[in-house]
């Protein structure tokens, strides 16, 4: 069985919230649908390099944070493949978090 979920909108605004109180940088690249767009994370490390973060569901539907295009790619790959997933939905948000030790401040699991 699943848990409940947050509306997508509350998730990010305290993602960004939390990743400010820790002093990183974190902002909306794309607004979704307020009640449950998917949400993507582009973790930035300030070095040129970005790690893309996906949500997922495995086993029991434990939500996991997966990266679609491996540990860290650079920002045109990145957009090119943000590109295409707004191509196949266009209610997804898209939170760009700057920190230079690459943190997502998620409490899911990244796999």
């Amino acid at each position: 069985m699943t848990e409940p979920r947050l509306k997508a909108g509350i998730f990010v605004r305290a993602l960004i919230r939390r990743a400010e109180v820790a002093g990183a940088q974190a902002y909306v690249l794309r607004k979704g649908v307020e009640e449950a767009g998917a949400i993507f994370l582009k973790v930035s490390k300030l070095d040129g390099t970005t790690t893309v973060l996906s949500q997922a569901r495995r086993g029991e539907g434990e939500l996991v944070w997966v990266k679609p295009l491996g540990d860290a790619v650079d920002e045109e790959k990145a957009a090119a493949w943000f590109e295409k997933q707004i191509k196949f939905d266009p209610d997804l948000w898209i939170v760009e978090i700057e920190d230079r030790e690459g943190r997502a401040f998620v409490d899911e699991p990244v796999v």
